[in-house]
């Protein structure tokens, strides 16, 4: 089985919209369809980015306190399972728990808003062990613009590119899912350690404003980073996509394994297969593809992909190394700003 590293889980929000923010049940579909203990393992899940999200509506200090429950979520979730999942905030961690039958378990923050404007905070969400953030969610906040809003800054503020330069510093990933392609472009020019697209698709193949144009993915080997493809149905097809615009009446197009493929397929060819992975957005979406249905099917894309000429050192580029080499390229300035060696 191919091992996998997804970069995007929303099983933290899930648990914080729909269940007081238990951990109790986590091996049941009844708390969740998409995501459960059993699942992971039945998928090769070997480490996860679990999502810490925040509405954008919620702002200011409320938004701070939505991200710090979460955060505290997700390390009772691992104290709760220590036979299935482990804290594992490093590389070095992710490769240690590799084999050991759990789940190297990891945080990103989704959407700047959620650090009110704070480097300080910023800082704060570091310390408690998050390796990425997401620069927007799907609106504009007040120091950068969205994929999917009105632009209001022409990219990053002044206040904006702090935030790059100081997620350089301590070692957090800069995440460029939801934002706009002139965000896309300015953190590129800024940074000096590889970004990610945590779940994002393939502009290309699908005109969605939250995949990855063609002229940013140009830039993406030159970087190191990698583009993360996401399960979400509507970013995959543009026939689900128009099926959304068009007020989802009737059946909804089918969107399958090949269709995720297609995306893999396309970013191997254009940016290499050193910089592809996967982040499934599951539980962040109302719908899977089929046969991609939870955490349990990731092998149904491995085996597609199969058909399709992919090696089995390529396949675990996909899942798993790509996006651990992005980790350990951020790991020793982590290590030096939090003291986590």
């Amino acid at each position: 089985m191919i091992d996998v590293f997804d970069g995007h889980n929303d099983l933290p929000w899930h648990l914080r919209e729909t269940r007081d923010r238990s951990v109790a049940d986590l091996r049941s579909a009844a708390v969740s369809p998409f995501t459960t203990l059993d699942q992971l393992h039945a998928g090769g899940v070997a480490a996860q980015f679990w999502s810490v999200y925040v509405h954008s509506s919620v702002t200011g200090p409320e938004a701070v306190r939505a991200t710090l429950e979460q955060i505290d979520l997700v390390h009772r979730m691992v104290e709760a399972y220590p036979d299935d999942l482990v804290w594992a905030p490093t590389a070095a961690a992710v490769r240690a728990a590799r084999g050991t039958g759990r789940v190297a378990s990891l945080l990103g923050v989704e959407g700047g808003q959620q650090i009110d404007e704070s480097l300080d905070v910023l800082r704060m969400y570091a310390r408690l062990g998050v390796r990425y953030m997401t620069l927007t969610w799907s609106t504009t906040h007040s120091w950068a613009d969205s994929a999917t809003d009105e632009a209001r800054h022409g990219g990053l503020t002044a206040f904006g590119r702090e935030v790059v330069w100081e997620m350089n510093r301590i070692g957090m990933i800069v995440d460029l899912s939801h934002v706009a392609p002139s965000v896309m472009h300015q953190a590129l020019d800024i940074t000096d350690l590889p970004v990610i697209f945590s779940h994002s698709c393939v502009h290309a193949l699908n005109p969605h404003p939250r995949n990855i144009p063609a002229d940013v993915l140009d830039r993406l080997p030159g970087n190191g980073g990698g583009a993360m493809v996401t399960f979400v149905p509507s970013f995959v097809t543009d026939a689900r996509r128009r099926w959304v615009e068009d007020g989802e009446v009737g059946t909804p197009p089918a969107v399958t394994p090949a269709d995720v493929a297609d995306h893999c397929d396309l970013l191997r060819e254009q940016v290499g297969i050193d910089h592809v992975g996967l982040g499934a957005d599951l539980c962040g979406t109302d719908s899977m593809p089929t046969g991609l249905d939870d955490a349990s099917a990731y092998p149904a894309l491995f085996e597609e992909l199969g058909r399709r000429g992919w090696s089995d050192a390529e396949l675990l580029k996909l899942g798993y190394e790509n996006v651990l080499a992005v980790l350990d390229a951020h790991d020793p300035r982590h290590a030096a700003t939090t003291g986590d060696h």
